[in-house]
């Protein structure tokens, strides 16, 4: 993460010259266009209005020639020296139609107030649009970078979730760009503006269509859930997600399509808290979609053969000592890796079967797999059992000391269910055990909440960070929004 972020603050710095260089090299001078009248002229009424432009302050500033389009009146001004002068439009018979104020500093550049536009603007929205690809291109590059045990990372939900907020964001700023090149007169850097801090805002309108298929698909999927499992707190995770998903982009609908007449202090304050709030909700979706790409990835990927030790992760099994699908799944999927393996290259891992004892437990979970599988036929001699782990870090802790004395420096691979590799090949890597996982498919109603709460438990291991982060982007958001309203 910190080398993407080093190419990102690289990145901004490149194109911070880049914007100054236009600024002094090609765009000394500013055009700034008054609006002379409120219709556009009909045809051949261009002769009988002539307007003309004086400077109150010609010390300041050169005016270059004017030229009129449709109700505008365009003027290039060349600076001459810091300060600021008003232009006054007057028509034929010198009466005053409009006027305009402007800004000069002492590098020779102009600040229009009215519009917001100054020196090099376009310069600064073409920089802004090629930074948003660029890094949405630094996050997929990143992202594919990631293999084997490195990819089990908080940085790889980053890189997925974020990624897609940045092309979209590109997206959009060469539009607005465009707008602004086409039609610098109307789509005025203020505009410019308001739809860069409103980008949260269109992100979520933009994607609203999707959510709201993933919210459905995920609370069909947990209703089917509740027509199999026993009614119980964590079963209805995957509800509560649907539900707070099509609240939420209920009450991004509602905000964005509301009508707004009031004083302008009042209309800043709701637009920064409108902003403020697709910010948050954003956040949260990219990375509920990061969270759901590499987890889905995880639970595909298969390993490459060559592996030194399995370990198998327990979770509770009945009291007779029998497993329960969801366990003697995991020790079937390391059994058809363990065979496949051997049957490829000769070698034969040993297995690690981890797991303590829970209250309800008649024996540890690691003693219940390791009779299971030797019931399969796997010499008891390749067994090496881990009974006192009480979580997934243990798992990974407790076995990583049993391998490094059976196995010192051998290469580890992790048998799962399908929805928990992601997780626990990061929990991997936090004690020092980089591992690559296999996952066992589960049934189709009971994934997507499973998954959902694998997700919040990832959130909940870094909540101070993310809530950190959450932050800076919410001030960020908010400062813009008080800023142009």
């Amino acid at each position: 993460m910190r080398k993407a972020i080093k190419q990102i603050a690289a990145l901004a710095f490149l194109l911070i010259l880049f914007c100054v260089g236009c600024r002094f090299l090609l765009f000394r001078n500013y055009t700034v266009h008054i609006r002379v009248r409120n219709n556009a002229a009909p045809p051949g009424a261009g002769e009988e209005f002539r307007p003309s432009v004086e400077n109150e302050s010609p010390e300041t500033a050169r005016l270059g020639r004017e030229s009129l389009r449709g109700n505008y009146l365009s003027v290039p001004v060349h600076p001459e020296r810091e300060g600021d002068t008003w232009l006054r439009v007057v028509d034929e018979k010198g009466e005053e139609i409009a006027h305009h104020y402007l800004r000069f500093s002492r590098f020779g550049g102009v600040y229009d107030p009215q519009t917001g536009g100054f020196t090099g603007d376009t310069a600064v929205l073409i920089a802004v649009s090629v930074f948003w690809f660029l890094v949405s291109a630094i996050m997929i590059w990143h992202y594919f970078q990631a293999k084997g045990p490195a990819y089990y990372a908080y940085s790889t939900i980053y890189y997925a979730g974020f990624s897609l907020f940045s092309m979209v964001n590109g997206v959009i700023m060469t539009i607005i760009t465009v707008a602004h090149l086409r039609n610098p007169e109307e789509f005025v850097m203020y505009s410019a503006y308001q739809a860069i801090d409103g980008a949260s805002m269109q992100f979520m309108m933009l994607t609203m269509p999707a959510m709201v298929l993933f919210a459905l698909a995920m609370a069909v999927s947990n209703v089917e859930l509740l027509r199999h499992e026993r009614p119980h707190l964590s079963n209805l995770f995957g509800l509560l997600i649907s539900a707070l998903l099509l609240v939420g982009e209920a009450v991004g609908l509602y905000l964005f399509t509301r009508d707004f007449s009031g004083p302008e202090w009042e209309g800043r304050i709701r637009n920064t808290l409108d902003n403020v709030y697709a910010t948050v909700f954003v956040y949260f979706q990219c990375m509920l979609t990061g969270s759901a790409v590499c987890g889905l990835k995880a639970a595909r990927h298969q390993p490459a053969y060559g592996q030194d030790v399995i370990i198998i992760l327990g979770c509770w099994f009945r009291g007779d000592g029998t497993l329960p699908p969801l366990l003697k799944g995991r020790a079937d999927r390391a059994i058809a890796f363990w065979k496949a393996q051997k049957e490829a290259t000769g070698r034969e891992a040993i297995f690690i079967p981890s797991g303590g004892q829970g209250r309800d437990e008649p024996m540890p979970e690691a003693e219940a797999l390791r009779r299971y599988l030797i019931g399969q036929r796997i010499p008891d001699t390749l067994i090496y059992p881990e009974t006192r782990s009480q979580n997934t870090y243990q798992n990974m802790a407790f076995s990583k000391e049993i391998a490094e004395g059976v196995r010192p420096e051998g290469r580890t691979v992790f048998a799962t269910t399908n929805y928990h590799v992601f997780r626990s090949g990061l929990w991997a890597n936090l004690a020092g055990n980089p591992a690559e996982g296999i996952g066992q498919k589960t049934r189709w109603w009971f994934w997507p909440n499973a998954f959902m709460r694998e997700c919040a438990g990832l959130l909940q291991k870094r909540w101070k960070q993310e809530i950190l982060f959450l932050l800076v982007l919410v001030a960020f958001f908010g400062v813009l929004s008080m800023a142009v309203g």
